[in-house]
């Protein structure tokens, strides 16, 4: 873990934005950020003391506090009390809490919120299918094929299998060198799963059809197959996407 080099001096906090002063609270924020971009800190660095940050920025302890609360709220930095305020994870949680908000607050029209991240699940799982077939080819995945195996398994049985379906689609894109579009797509399936319970969309129908879709996309990225994968991503869409043609009769 490293500490942050102590530098002092700064731009004033009264920035002007179109004509108009910014908000201190916010100004803050966005220089504490440039400050960890400028120092090149990353996830687990030691950001400066409160003190620190006030004298470095030339602002006030109540705007620094504002201003760490705000970034607190999105996963740039993690206050540890006792130990000090760290880079944060920088997950995509407040995104998922956006759009869970946005989708039972404002579903729209026939549930327009839920439809467009489940077009978005589906556009993002077919834009990488080249990818993953190219990732799998000629591979044996036995954890994938147990969560496989596992889902078939509750779907005879009429139960859900959110817990395996979120683990085999974050495993099909962990192969991948690009663990943004992993993340995007683990946030856009909380939000999914978040989301269809509260607006009361059943998702029972064709379980076991969705369950071994997920056996045909795996089956068909080790056989290199890339047709036979996009076909088995659109099959796995196909239950909910009915579930909600019915709900909008």
């Amino acid at each position: 873990m490293r500490t942050a080099n102590r530098r002092s001096g700064g731009r004033s906090a009264g920035v002007k934005t179109g004509g108009r002063s910014a908000p201190r609270q916010e100004t803050t924020a966005d220089r504490i950020k440039d400050y960890i971009l400028g120092e090149g800190l990353q996830p687990g660095d030691l950001l400066p003391t409160e003190a620190e940050l006030c004298e470095h920025l030339g602002v006030s302890r109540s705007n620094v506090r504002e201003a760490v609360r705000q970034l607190t709220t999105l996963d740039i930095v993690e206050v540890r009390h006792g130990h000090g305020t760290f880079v944060g994870n920088m997950s995509l949680d407040a995104l998922v809490e956006s759009l869970v908000f946005r989708g039972v607050l404002v579903p729209g029209d026939d549930l327009r919120a839920l439809r467009e991240v489940i077009d978005l699940r589906l556009t993002l799982d077919l834009a990488m299918a080249e990818r993953i077939v190219d990732a799998f080819r000629g591979t044996t995945n036995p954890e994938l094929h147990a969560l496989v195996k596992e889902m078939v398994a509750k779907a005879t049985g009429g139960s859900p299998f959110p817990d395996e379906d979120r683990a085999f689609h974050t495993g099909l894109l962990a192969r991948l060198d690009n663990s943004l579009v992993g993340q995007l797509v683990g946030a856009f399936w909380d939000v999914h799963t978040a989301v269809v319970p509260k607006l009361g969309v059943s998702v029972a129908v064709d379980l076991e059809r969705t369950a071994r879709a997920h056996g045909e996309m795996l089956e068909a990225a080790e056989a290199g197959d890339v047709e036979r994968f996009r076909l088995a991503v659109t099959t796995h869409y196909e239950p909910i996407q009915r579930s909600l043609d019915e709900r909008a009769e």
